[in-house]
């Protein structure tokens, strides 16, 4: 029997190093500011282009930089560790937006969206989630009546990431009157498009740097050669996306889980309390060997999900898992570490506060740590919950 290999290749590794690099020079020293601005540089996006981020799995004739599942992970681990704000970014422009049009897209889809979504020179956001629904998406109430060789979209989203810098929206509405996701379909909606409507969402608890946005589409005209796949499948593309973007997601989680241990770690091995430092107080051990293990853990689900896809093997279940716990793991990696640092964890000068609200919100998005084990539990009895 082989043995299980988990050495990186070369490729991978430099992908890494090359992320590690990047966060180091373009996102930590800004970090604080650009939450207490609510606002990340936009420019940040182009810098993402030009190293090849934001084109990770996508071919090079479209723009892309090739490479496998495991390097976008690594990448988005880093992004992660950096500024999950900015890991957001590339999460939904490259593994939501432009993932779905090169799986999906026609050919003129593909040239048309592709080599800008990669470049940085545009910003793709996921327009799926509705002020009246989240988890139920295929429920969702944004319609789309067909006129002539275009269809008349109205409707709204909620809680777009990328909502006001995006350049073109995958869009989900109702082309039809068959009840749930099958009256659903997608469509590749430029931004600019008359009467769609963007408004900023502020005052969240984390992720503050994000462009957060509400859509509000009136009348909005949508060439009928827009729709993303056939007429009707819309739920299927939006389904096949978040199974991967669970994926990036797991990766982002193990990124703020890597930098709470980073922090916790230093900072035991600066403070001192009663005559030595705290790291030598096994309470405080307790805490940062909780921390580790839920790190290794968190990374190797993750791993685990990027091998499948890149052999070509179901991984769907498997993101479930990997976001699941992930996600919650960094937010008891967030909340450990800040005990740590006590009193000084609750001040923004110092990381792991941030690291807290920036996880807790891992919890819910792409799918709630509810919706996942009822993914989960599917997988494991054949029965739906839903």
């Amino acid at each position: 029997m082989a043995a299980m290999n988990l050495e990186l290749s070369a490729e991978q590794d430099a992908a890494r190093r090359l992320a590690r690099d990047f966060v180091e020079r373009e996102i930590a020293p800004h970090v604080t500011a650009w939450d207490r601005a609510e606002s990340v540089d936009k420019s940040i996006v182009r810098r993402l282009g030009e190293v090849g981020f934001l084109g990770l799995t996508i071919d090079e004739e479209y723009g892309g930089s090739g490479g496998d599942h495991l390097a976008y992970c690594l990448v988005t681990e880093e992004l992660g560790r950096g500024d999950s704000s900015v890991r957001g970014i590339v999460s939904v422009s490259l593994g939501l937006v432009a993932k779905s049009v090169a799986a999906w897209g026609s050919e003129e889809q593909k040239r048309r969206w592709l080599p800008g979504l990669t470049s940085g020179g545009y910003v793709g956001c996921f327009g799926l989630t509705e002020p009246g629904t989240g988890s139920d998406a295929g429920n969702l109430a944004t319609r789309a009546v067909r006129d002539g060789d275009a269809y008349v979209v109205n409707g709204s989203k909620m809680f777009i990431t990328n909502g006001t810098w995006a350049d073109v929206v995958l869009l989900f509405a109702r082309t039809n009157d068959t009840p749930g996701h099958k009256g659903v379909s997608a469509f590749l909606v430029p931004a600019d498009s008359p009467g769609l409507t963007r408004r900023a969402v502020h005052g969240k608890l984390g992720l503050r740097g994000q462009a957060t946005a509400e859509l509000v589409l009136q009348d909005v005209r949508v060439p009928a050669d827009a729709m993303l796949a056939p007429e009707g499948k819309g739920f299927a593309v939006a389904m096949s996306a978040l199974a991967k973007g669970r994926m990036s997601v797991a990766a982002g989680c193990v990124g703020i889980a890597q930098a709470a241990l980073d922090a916790a770690v230093a900072y035991a091995g600066e403070r001192e309390q009663f005559g030595k430092s705290i790291a030598r107080h096994q309470l405080v051990q307790e805490l940062i060997s909780d921390i580790a293990v839920d790190v290794d853990a968190a990374r190797l689900l993750t791993w685990r999900v990027a091998d499948l896809v890149d052999r070509g093997q179901p991984f769907a279940t498997e993101s479930s898992k990997a976001k699941l716990f992930a996600s919650e793991a960094a937010v008891r990696a967030a909340n450990n570490a800040l005990q740590v640092f006590g009193g000084y964890g609750y001040i923004d000068e110092y990381p792991v506060g941030k690291l807290l609200r920036d996880a807790r919100v891992m919890t819910l998005y792409e799918g709630t740590s509810q919706i996942q084990k009822l993914v989960i539990g599917r997988a494991l009895t054949g029965v739906s919950a839903f």
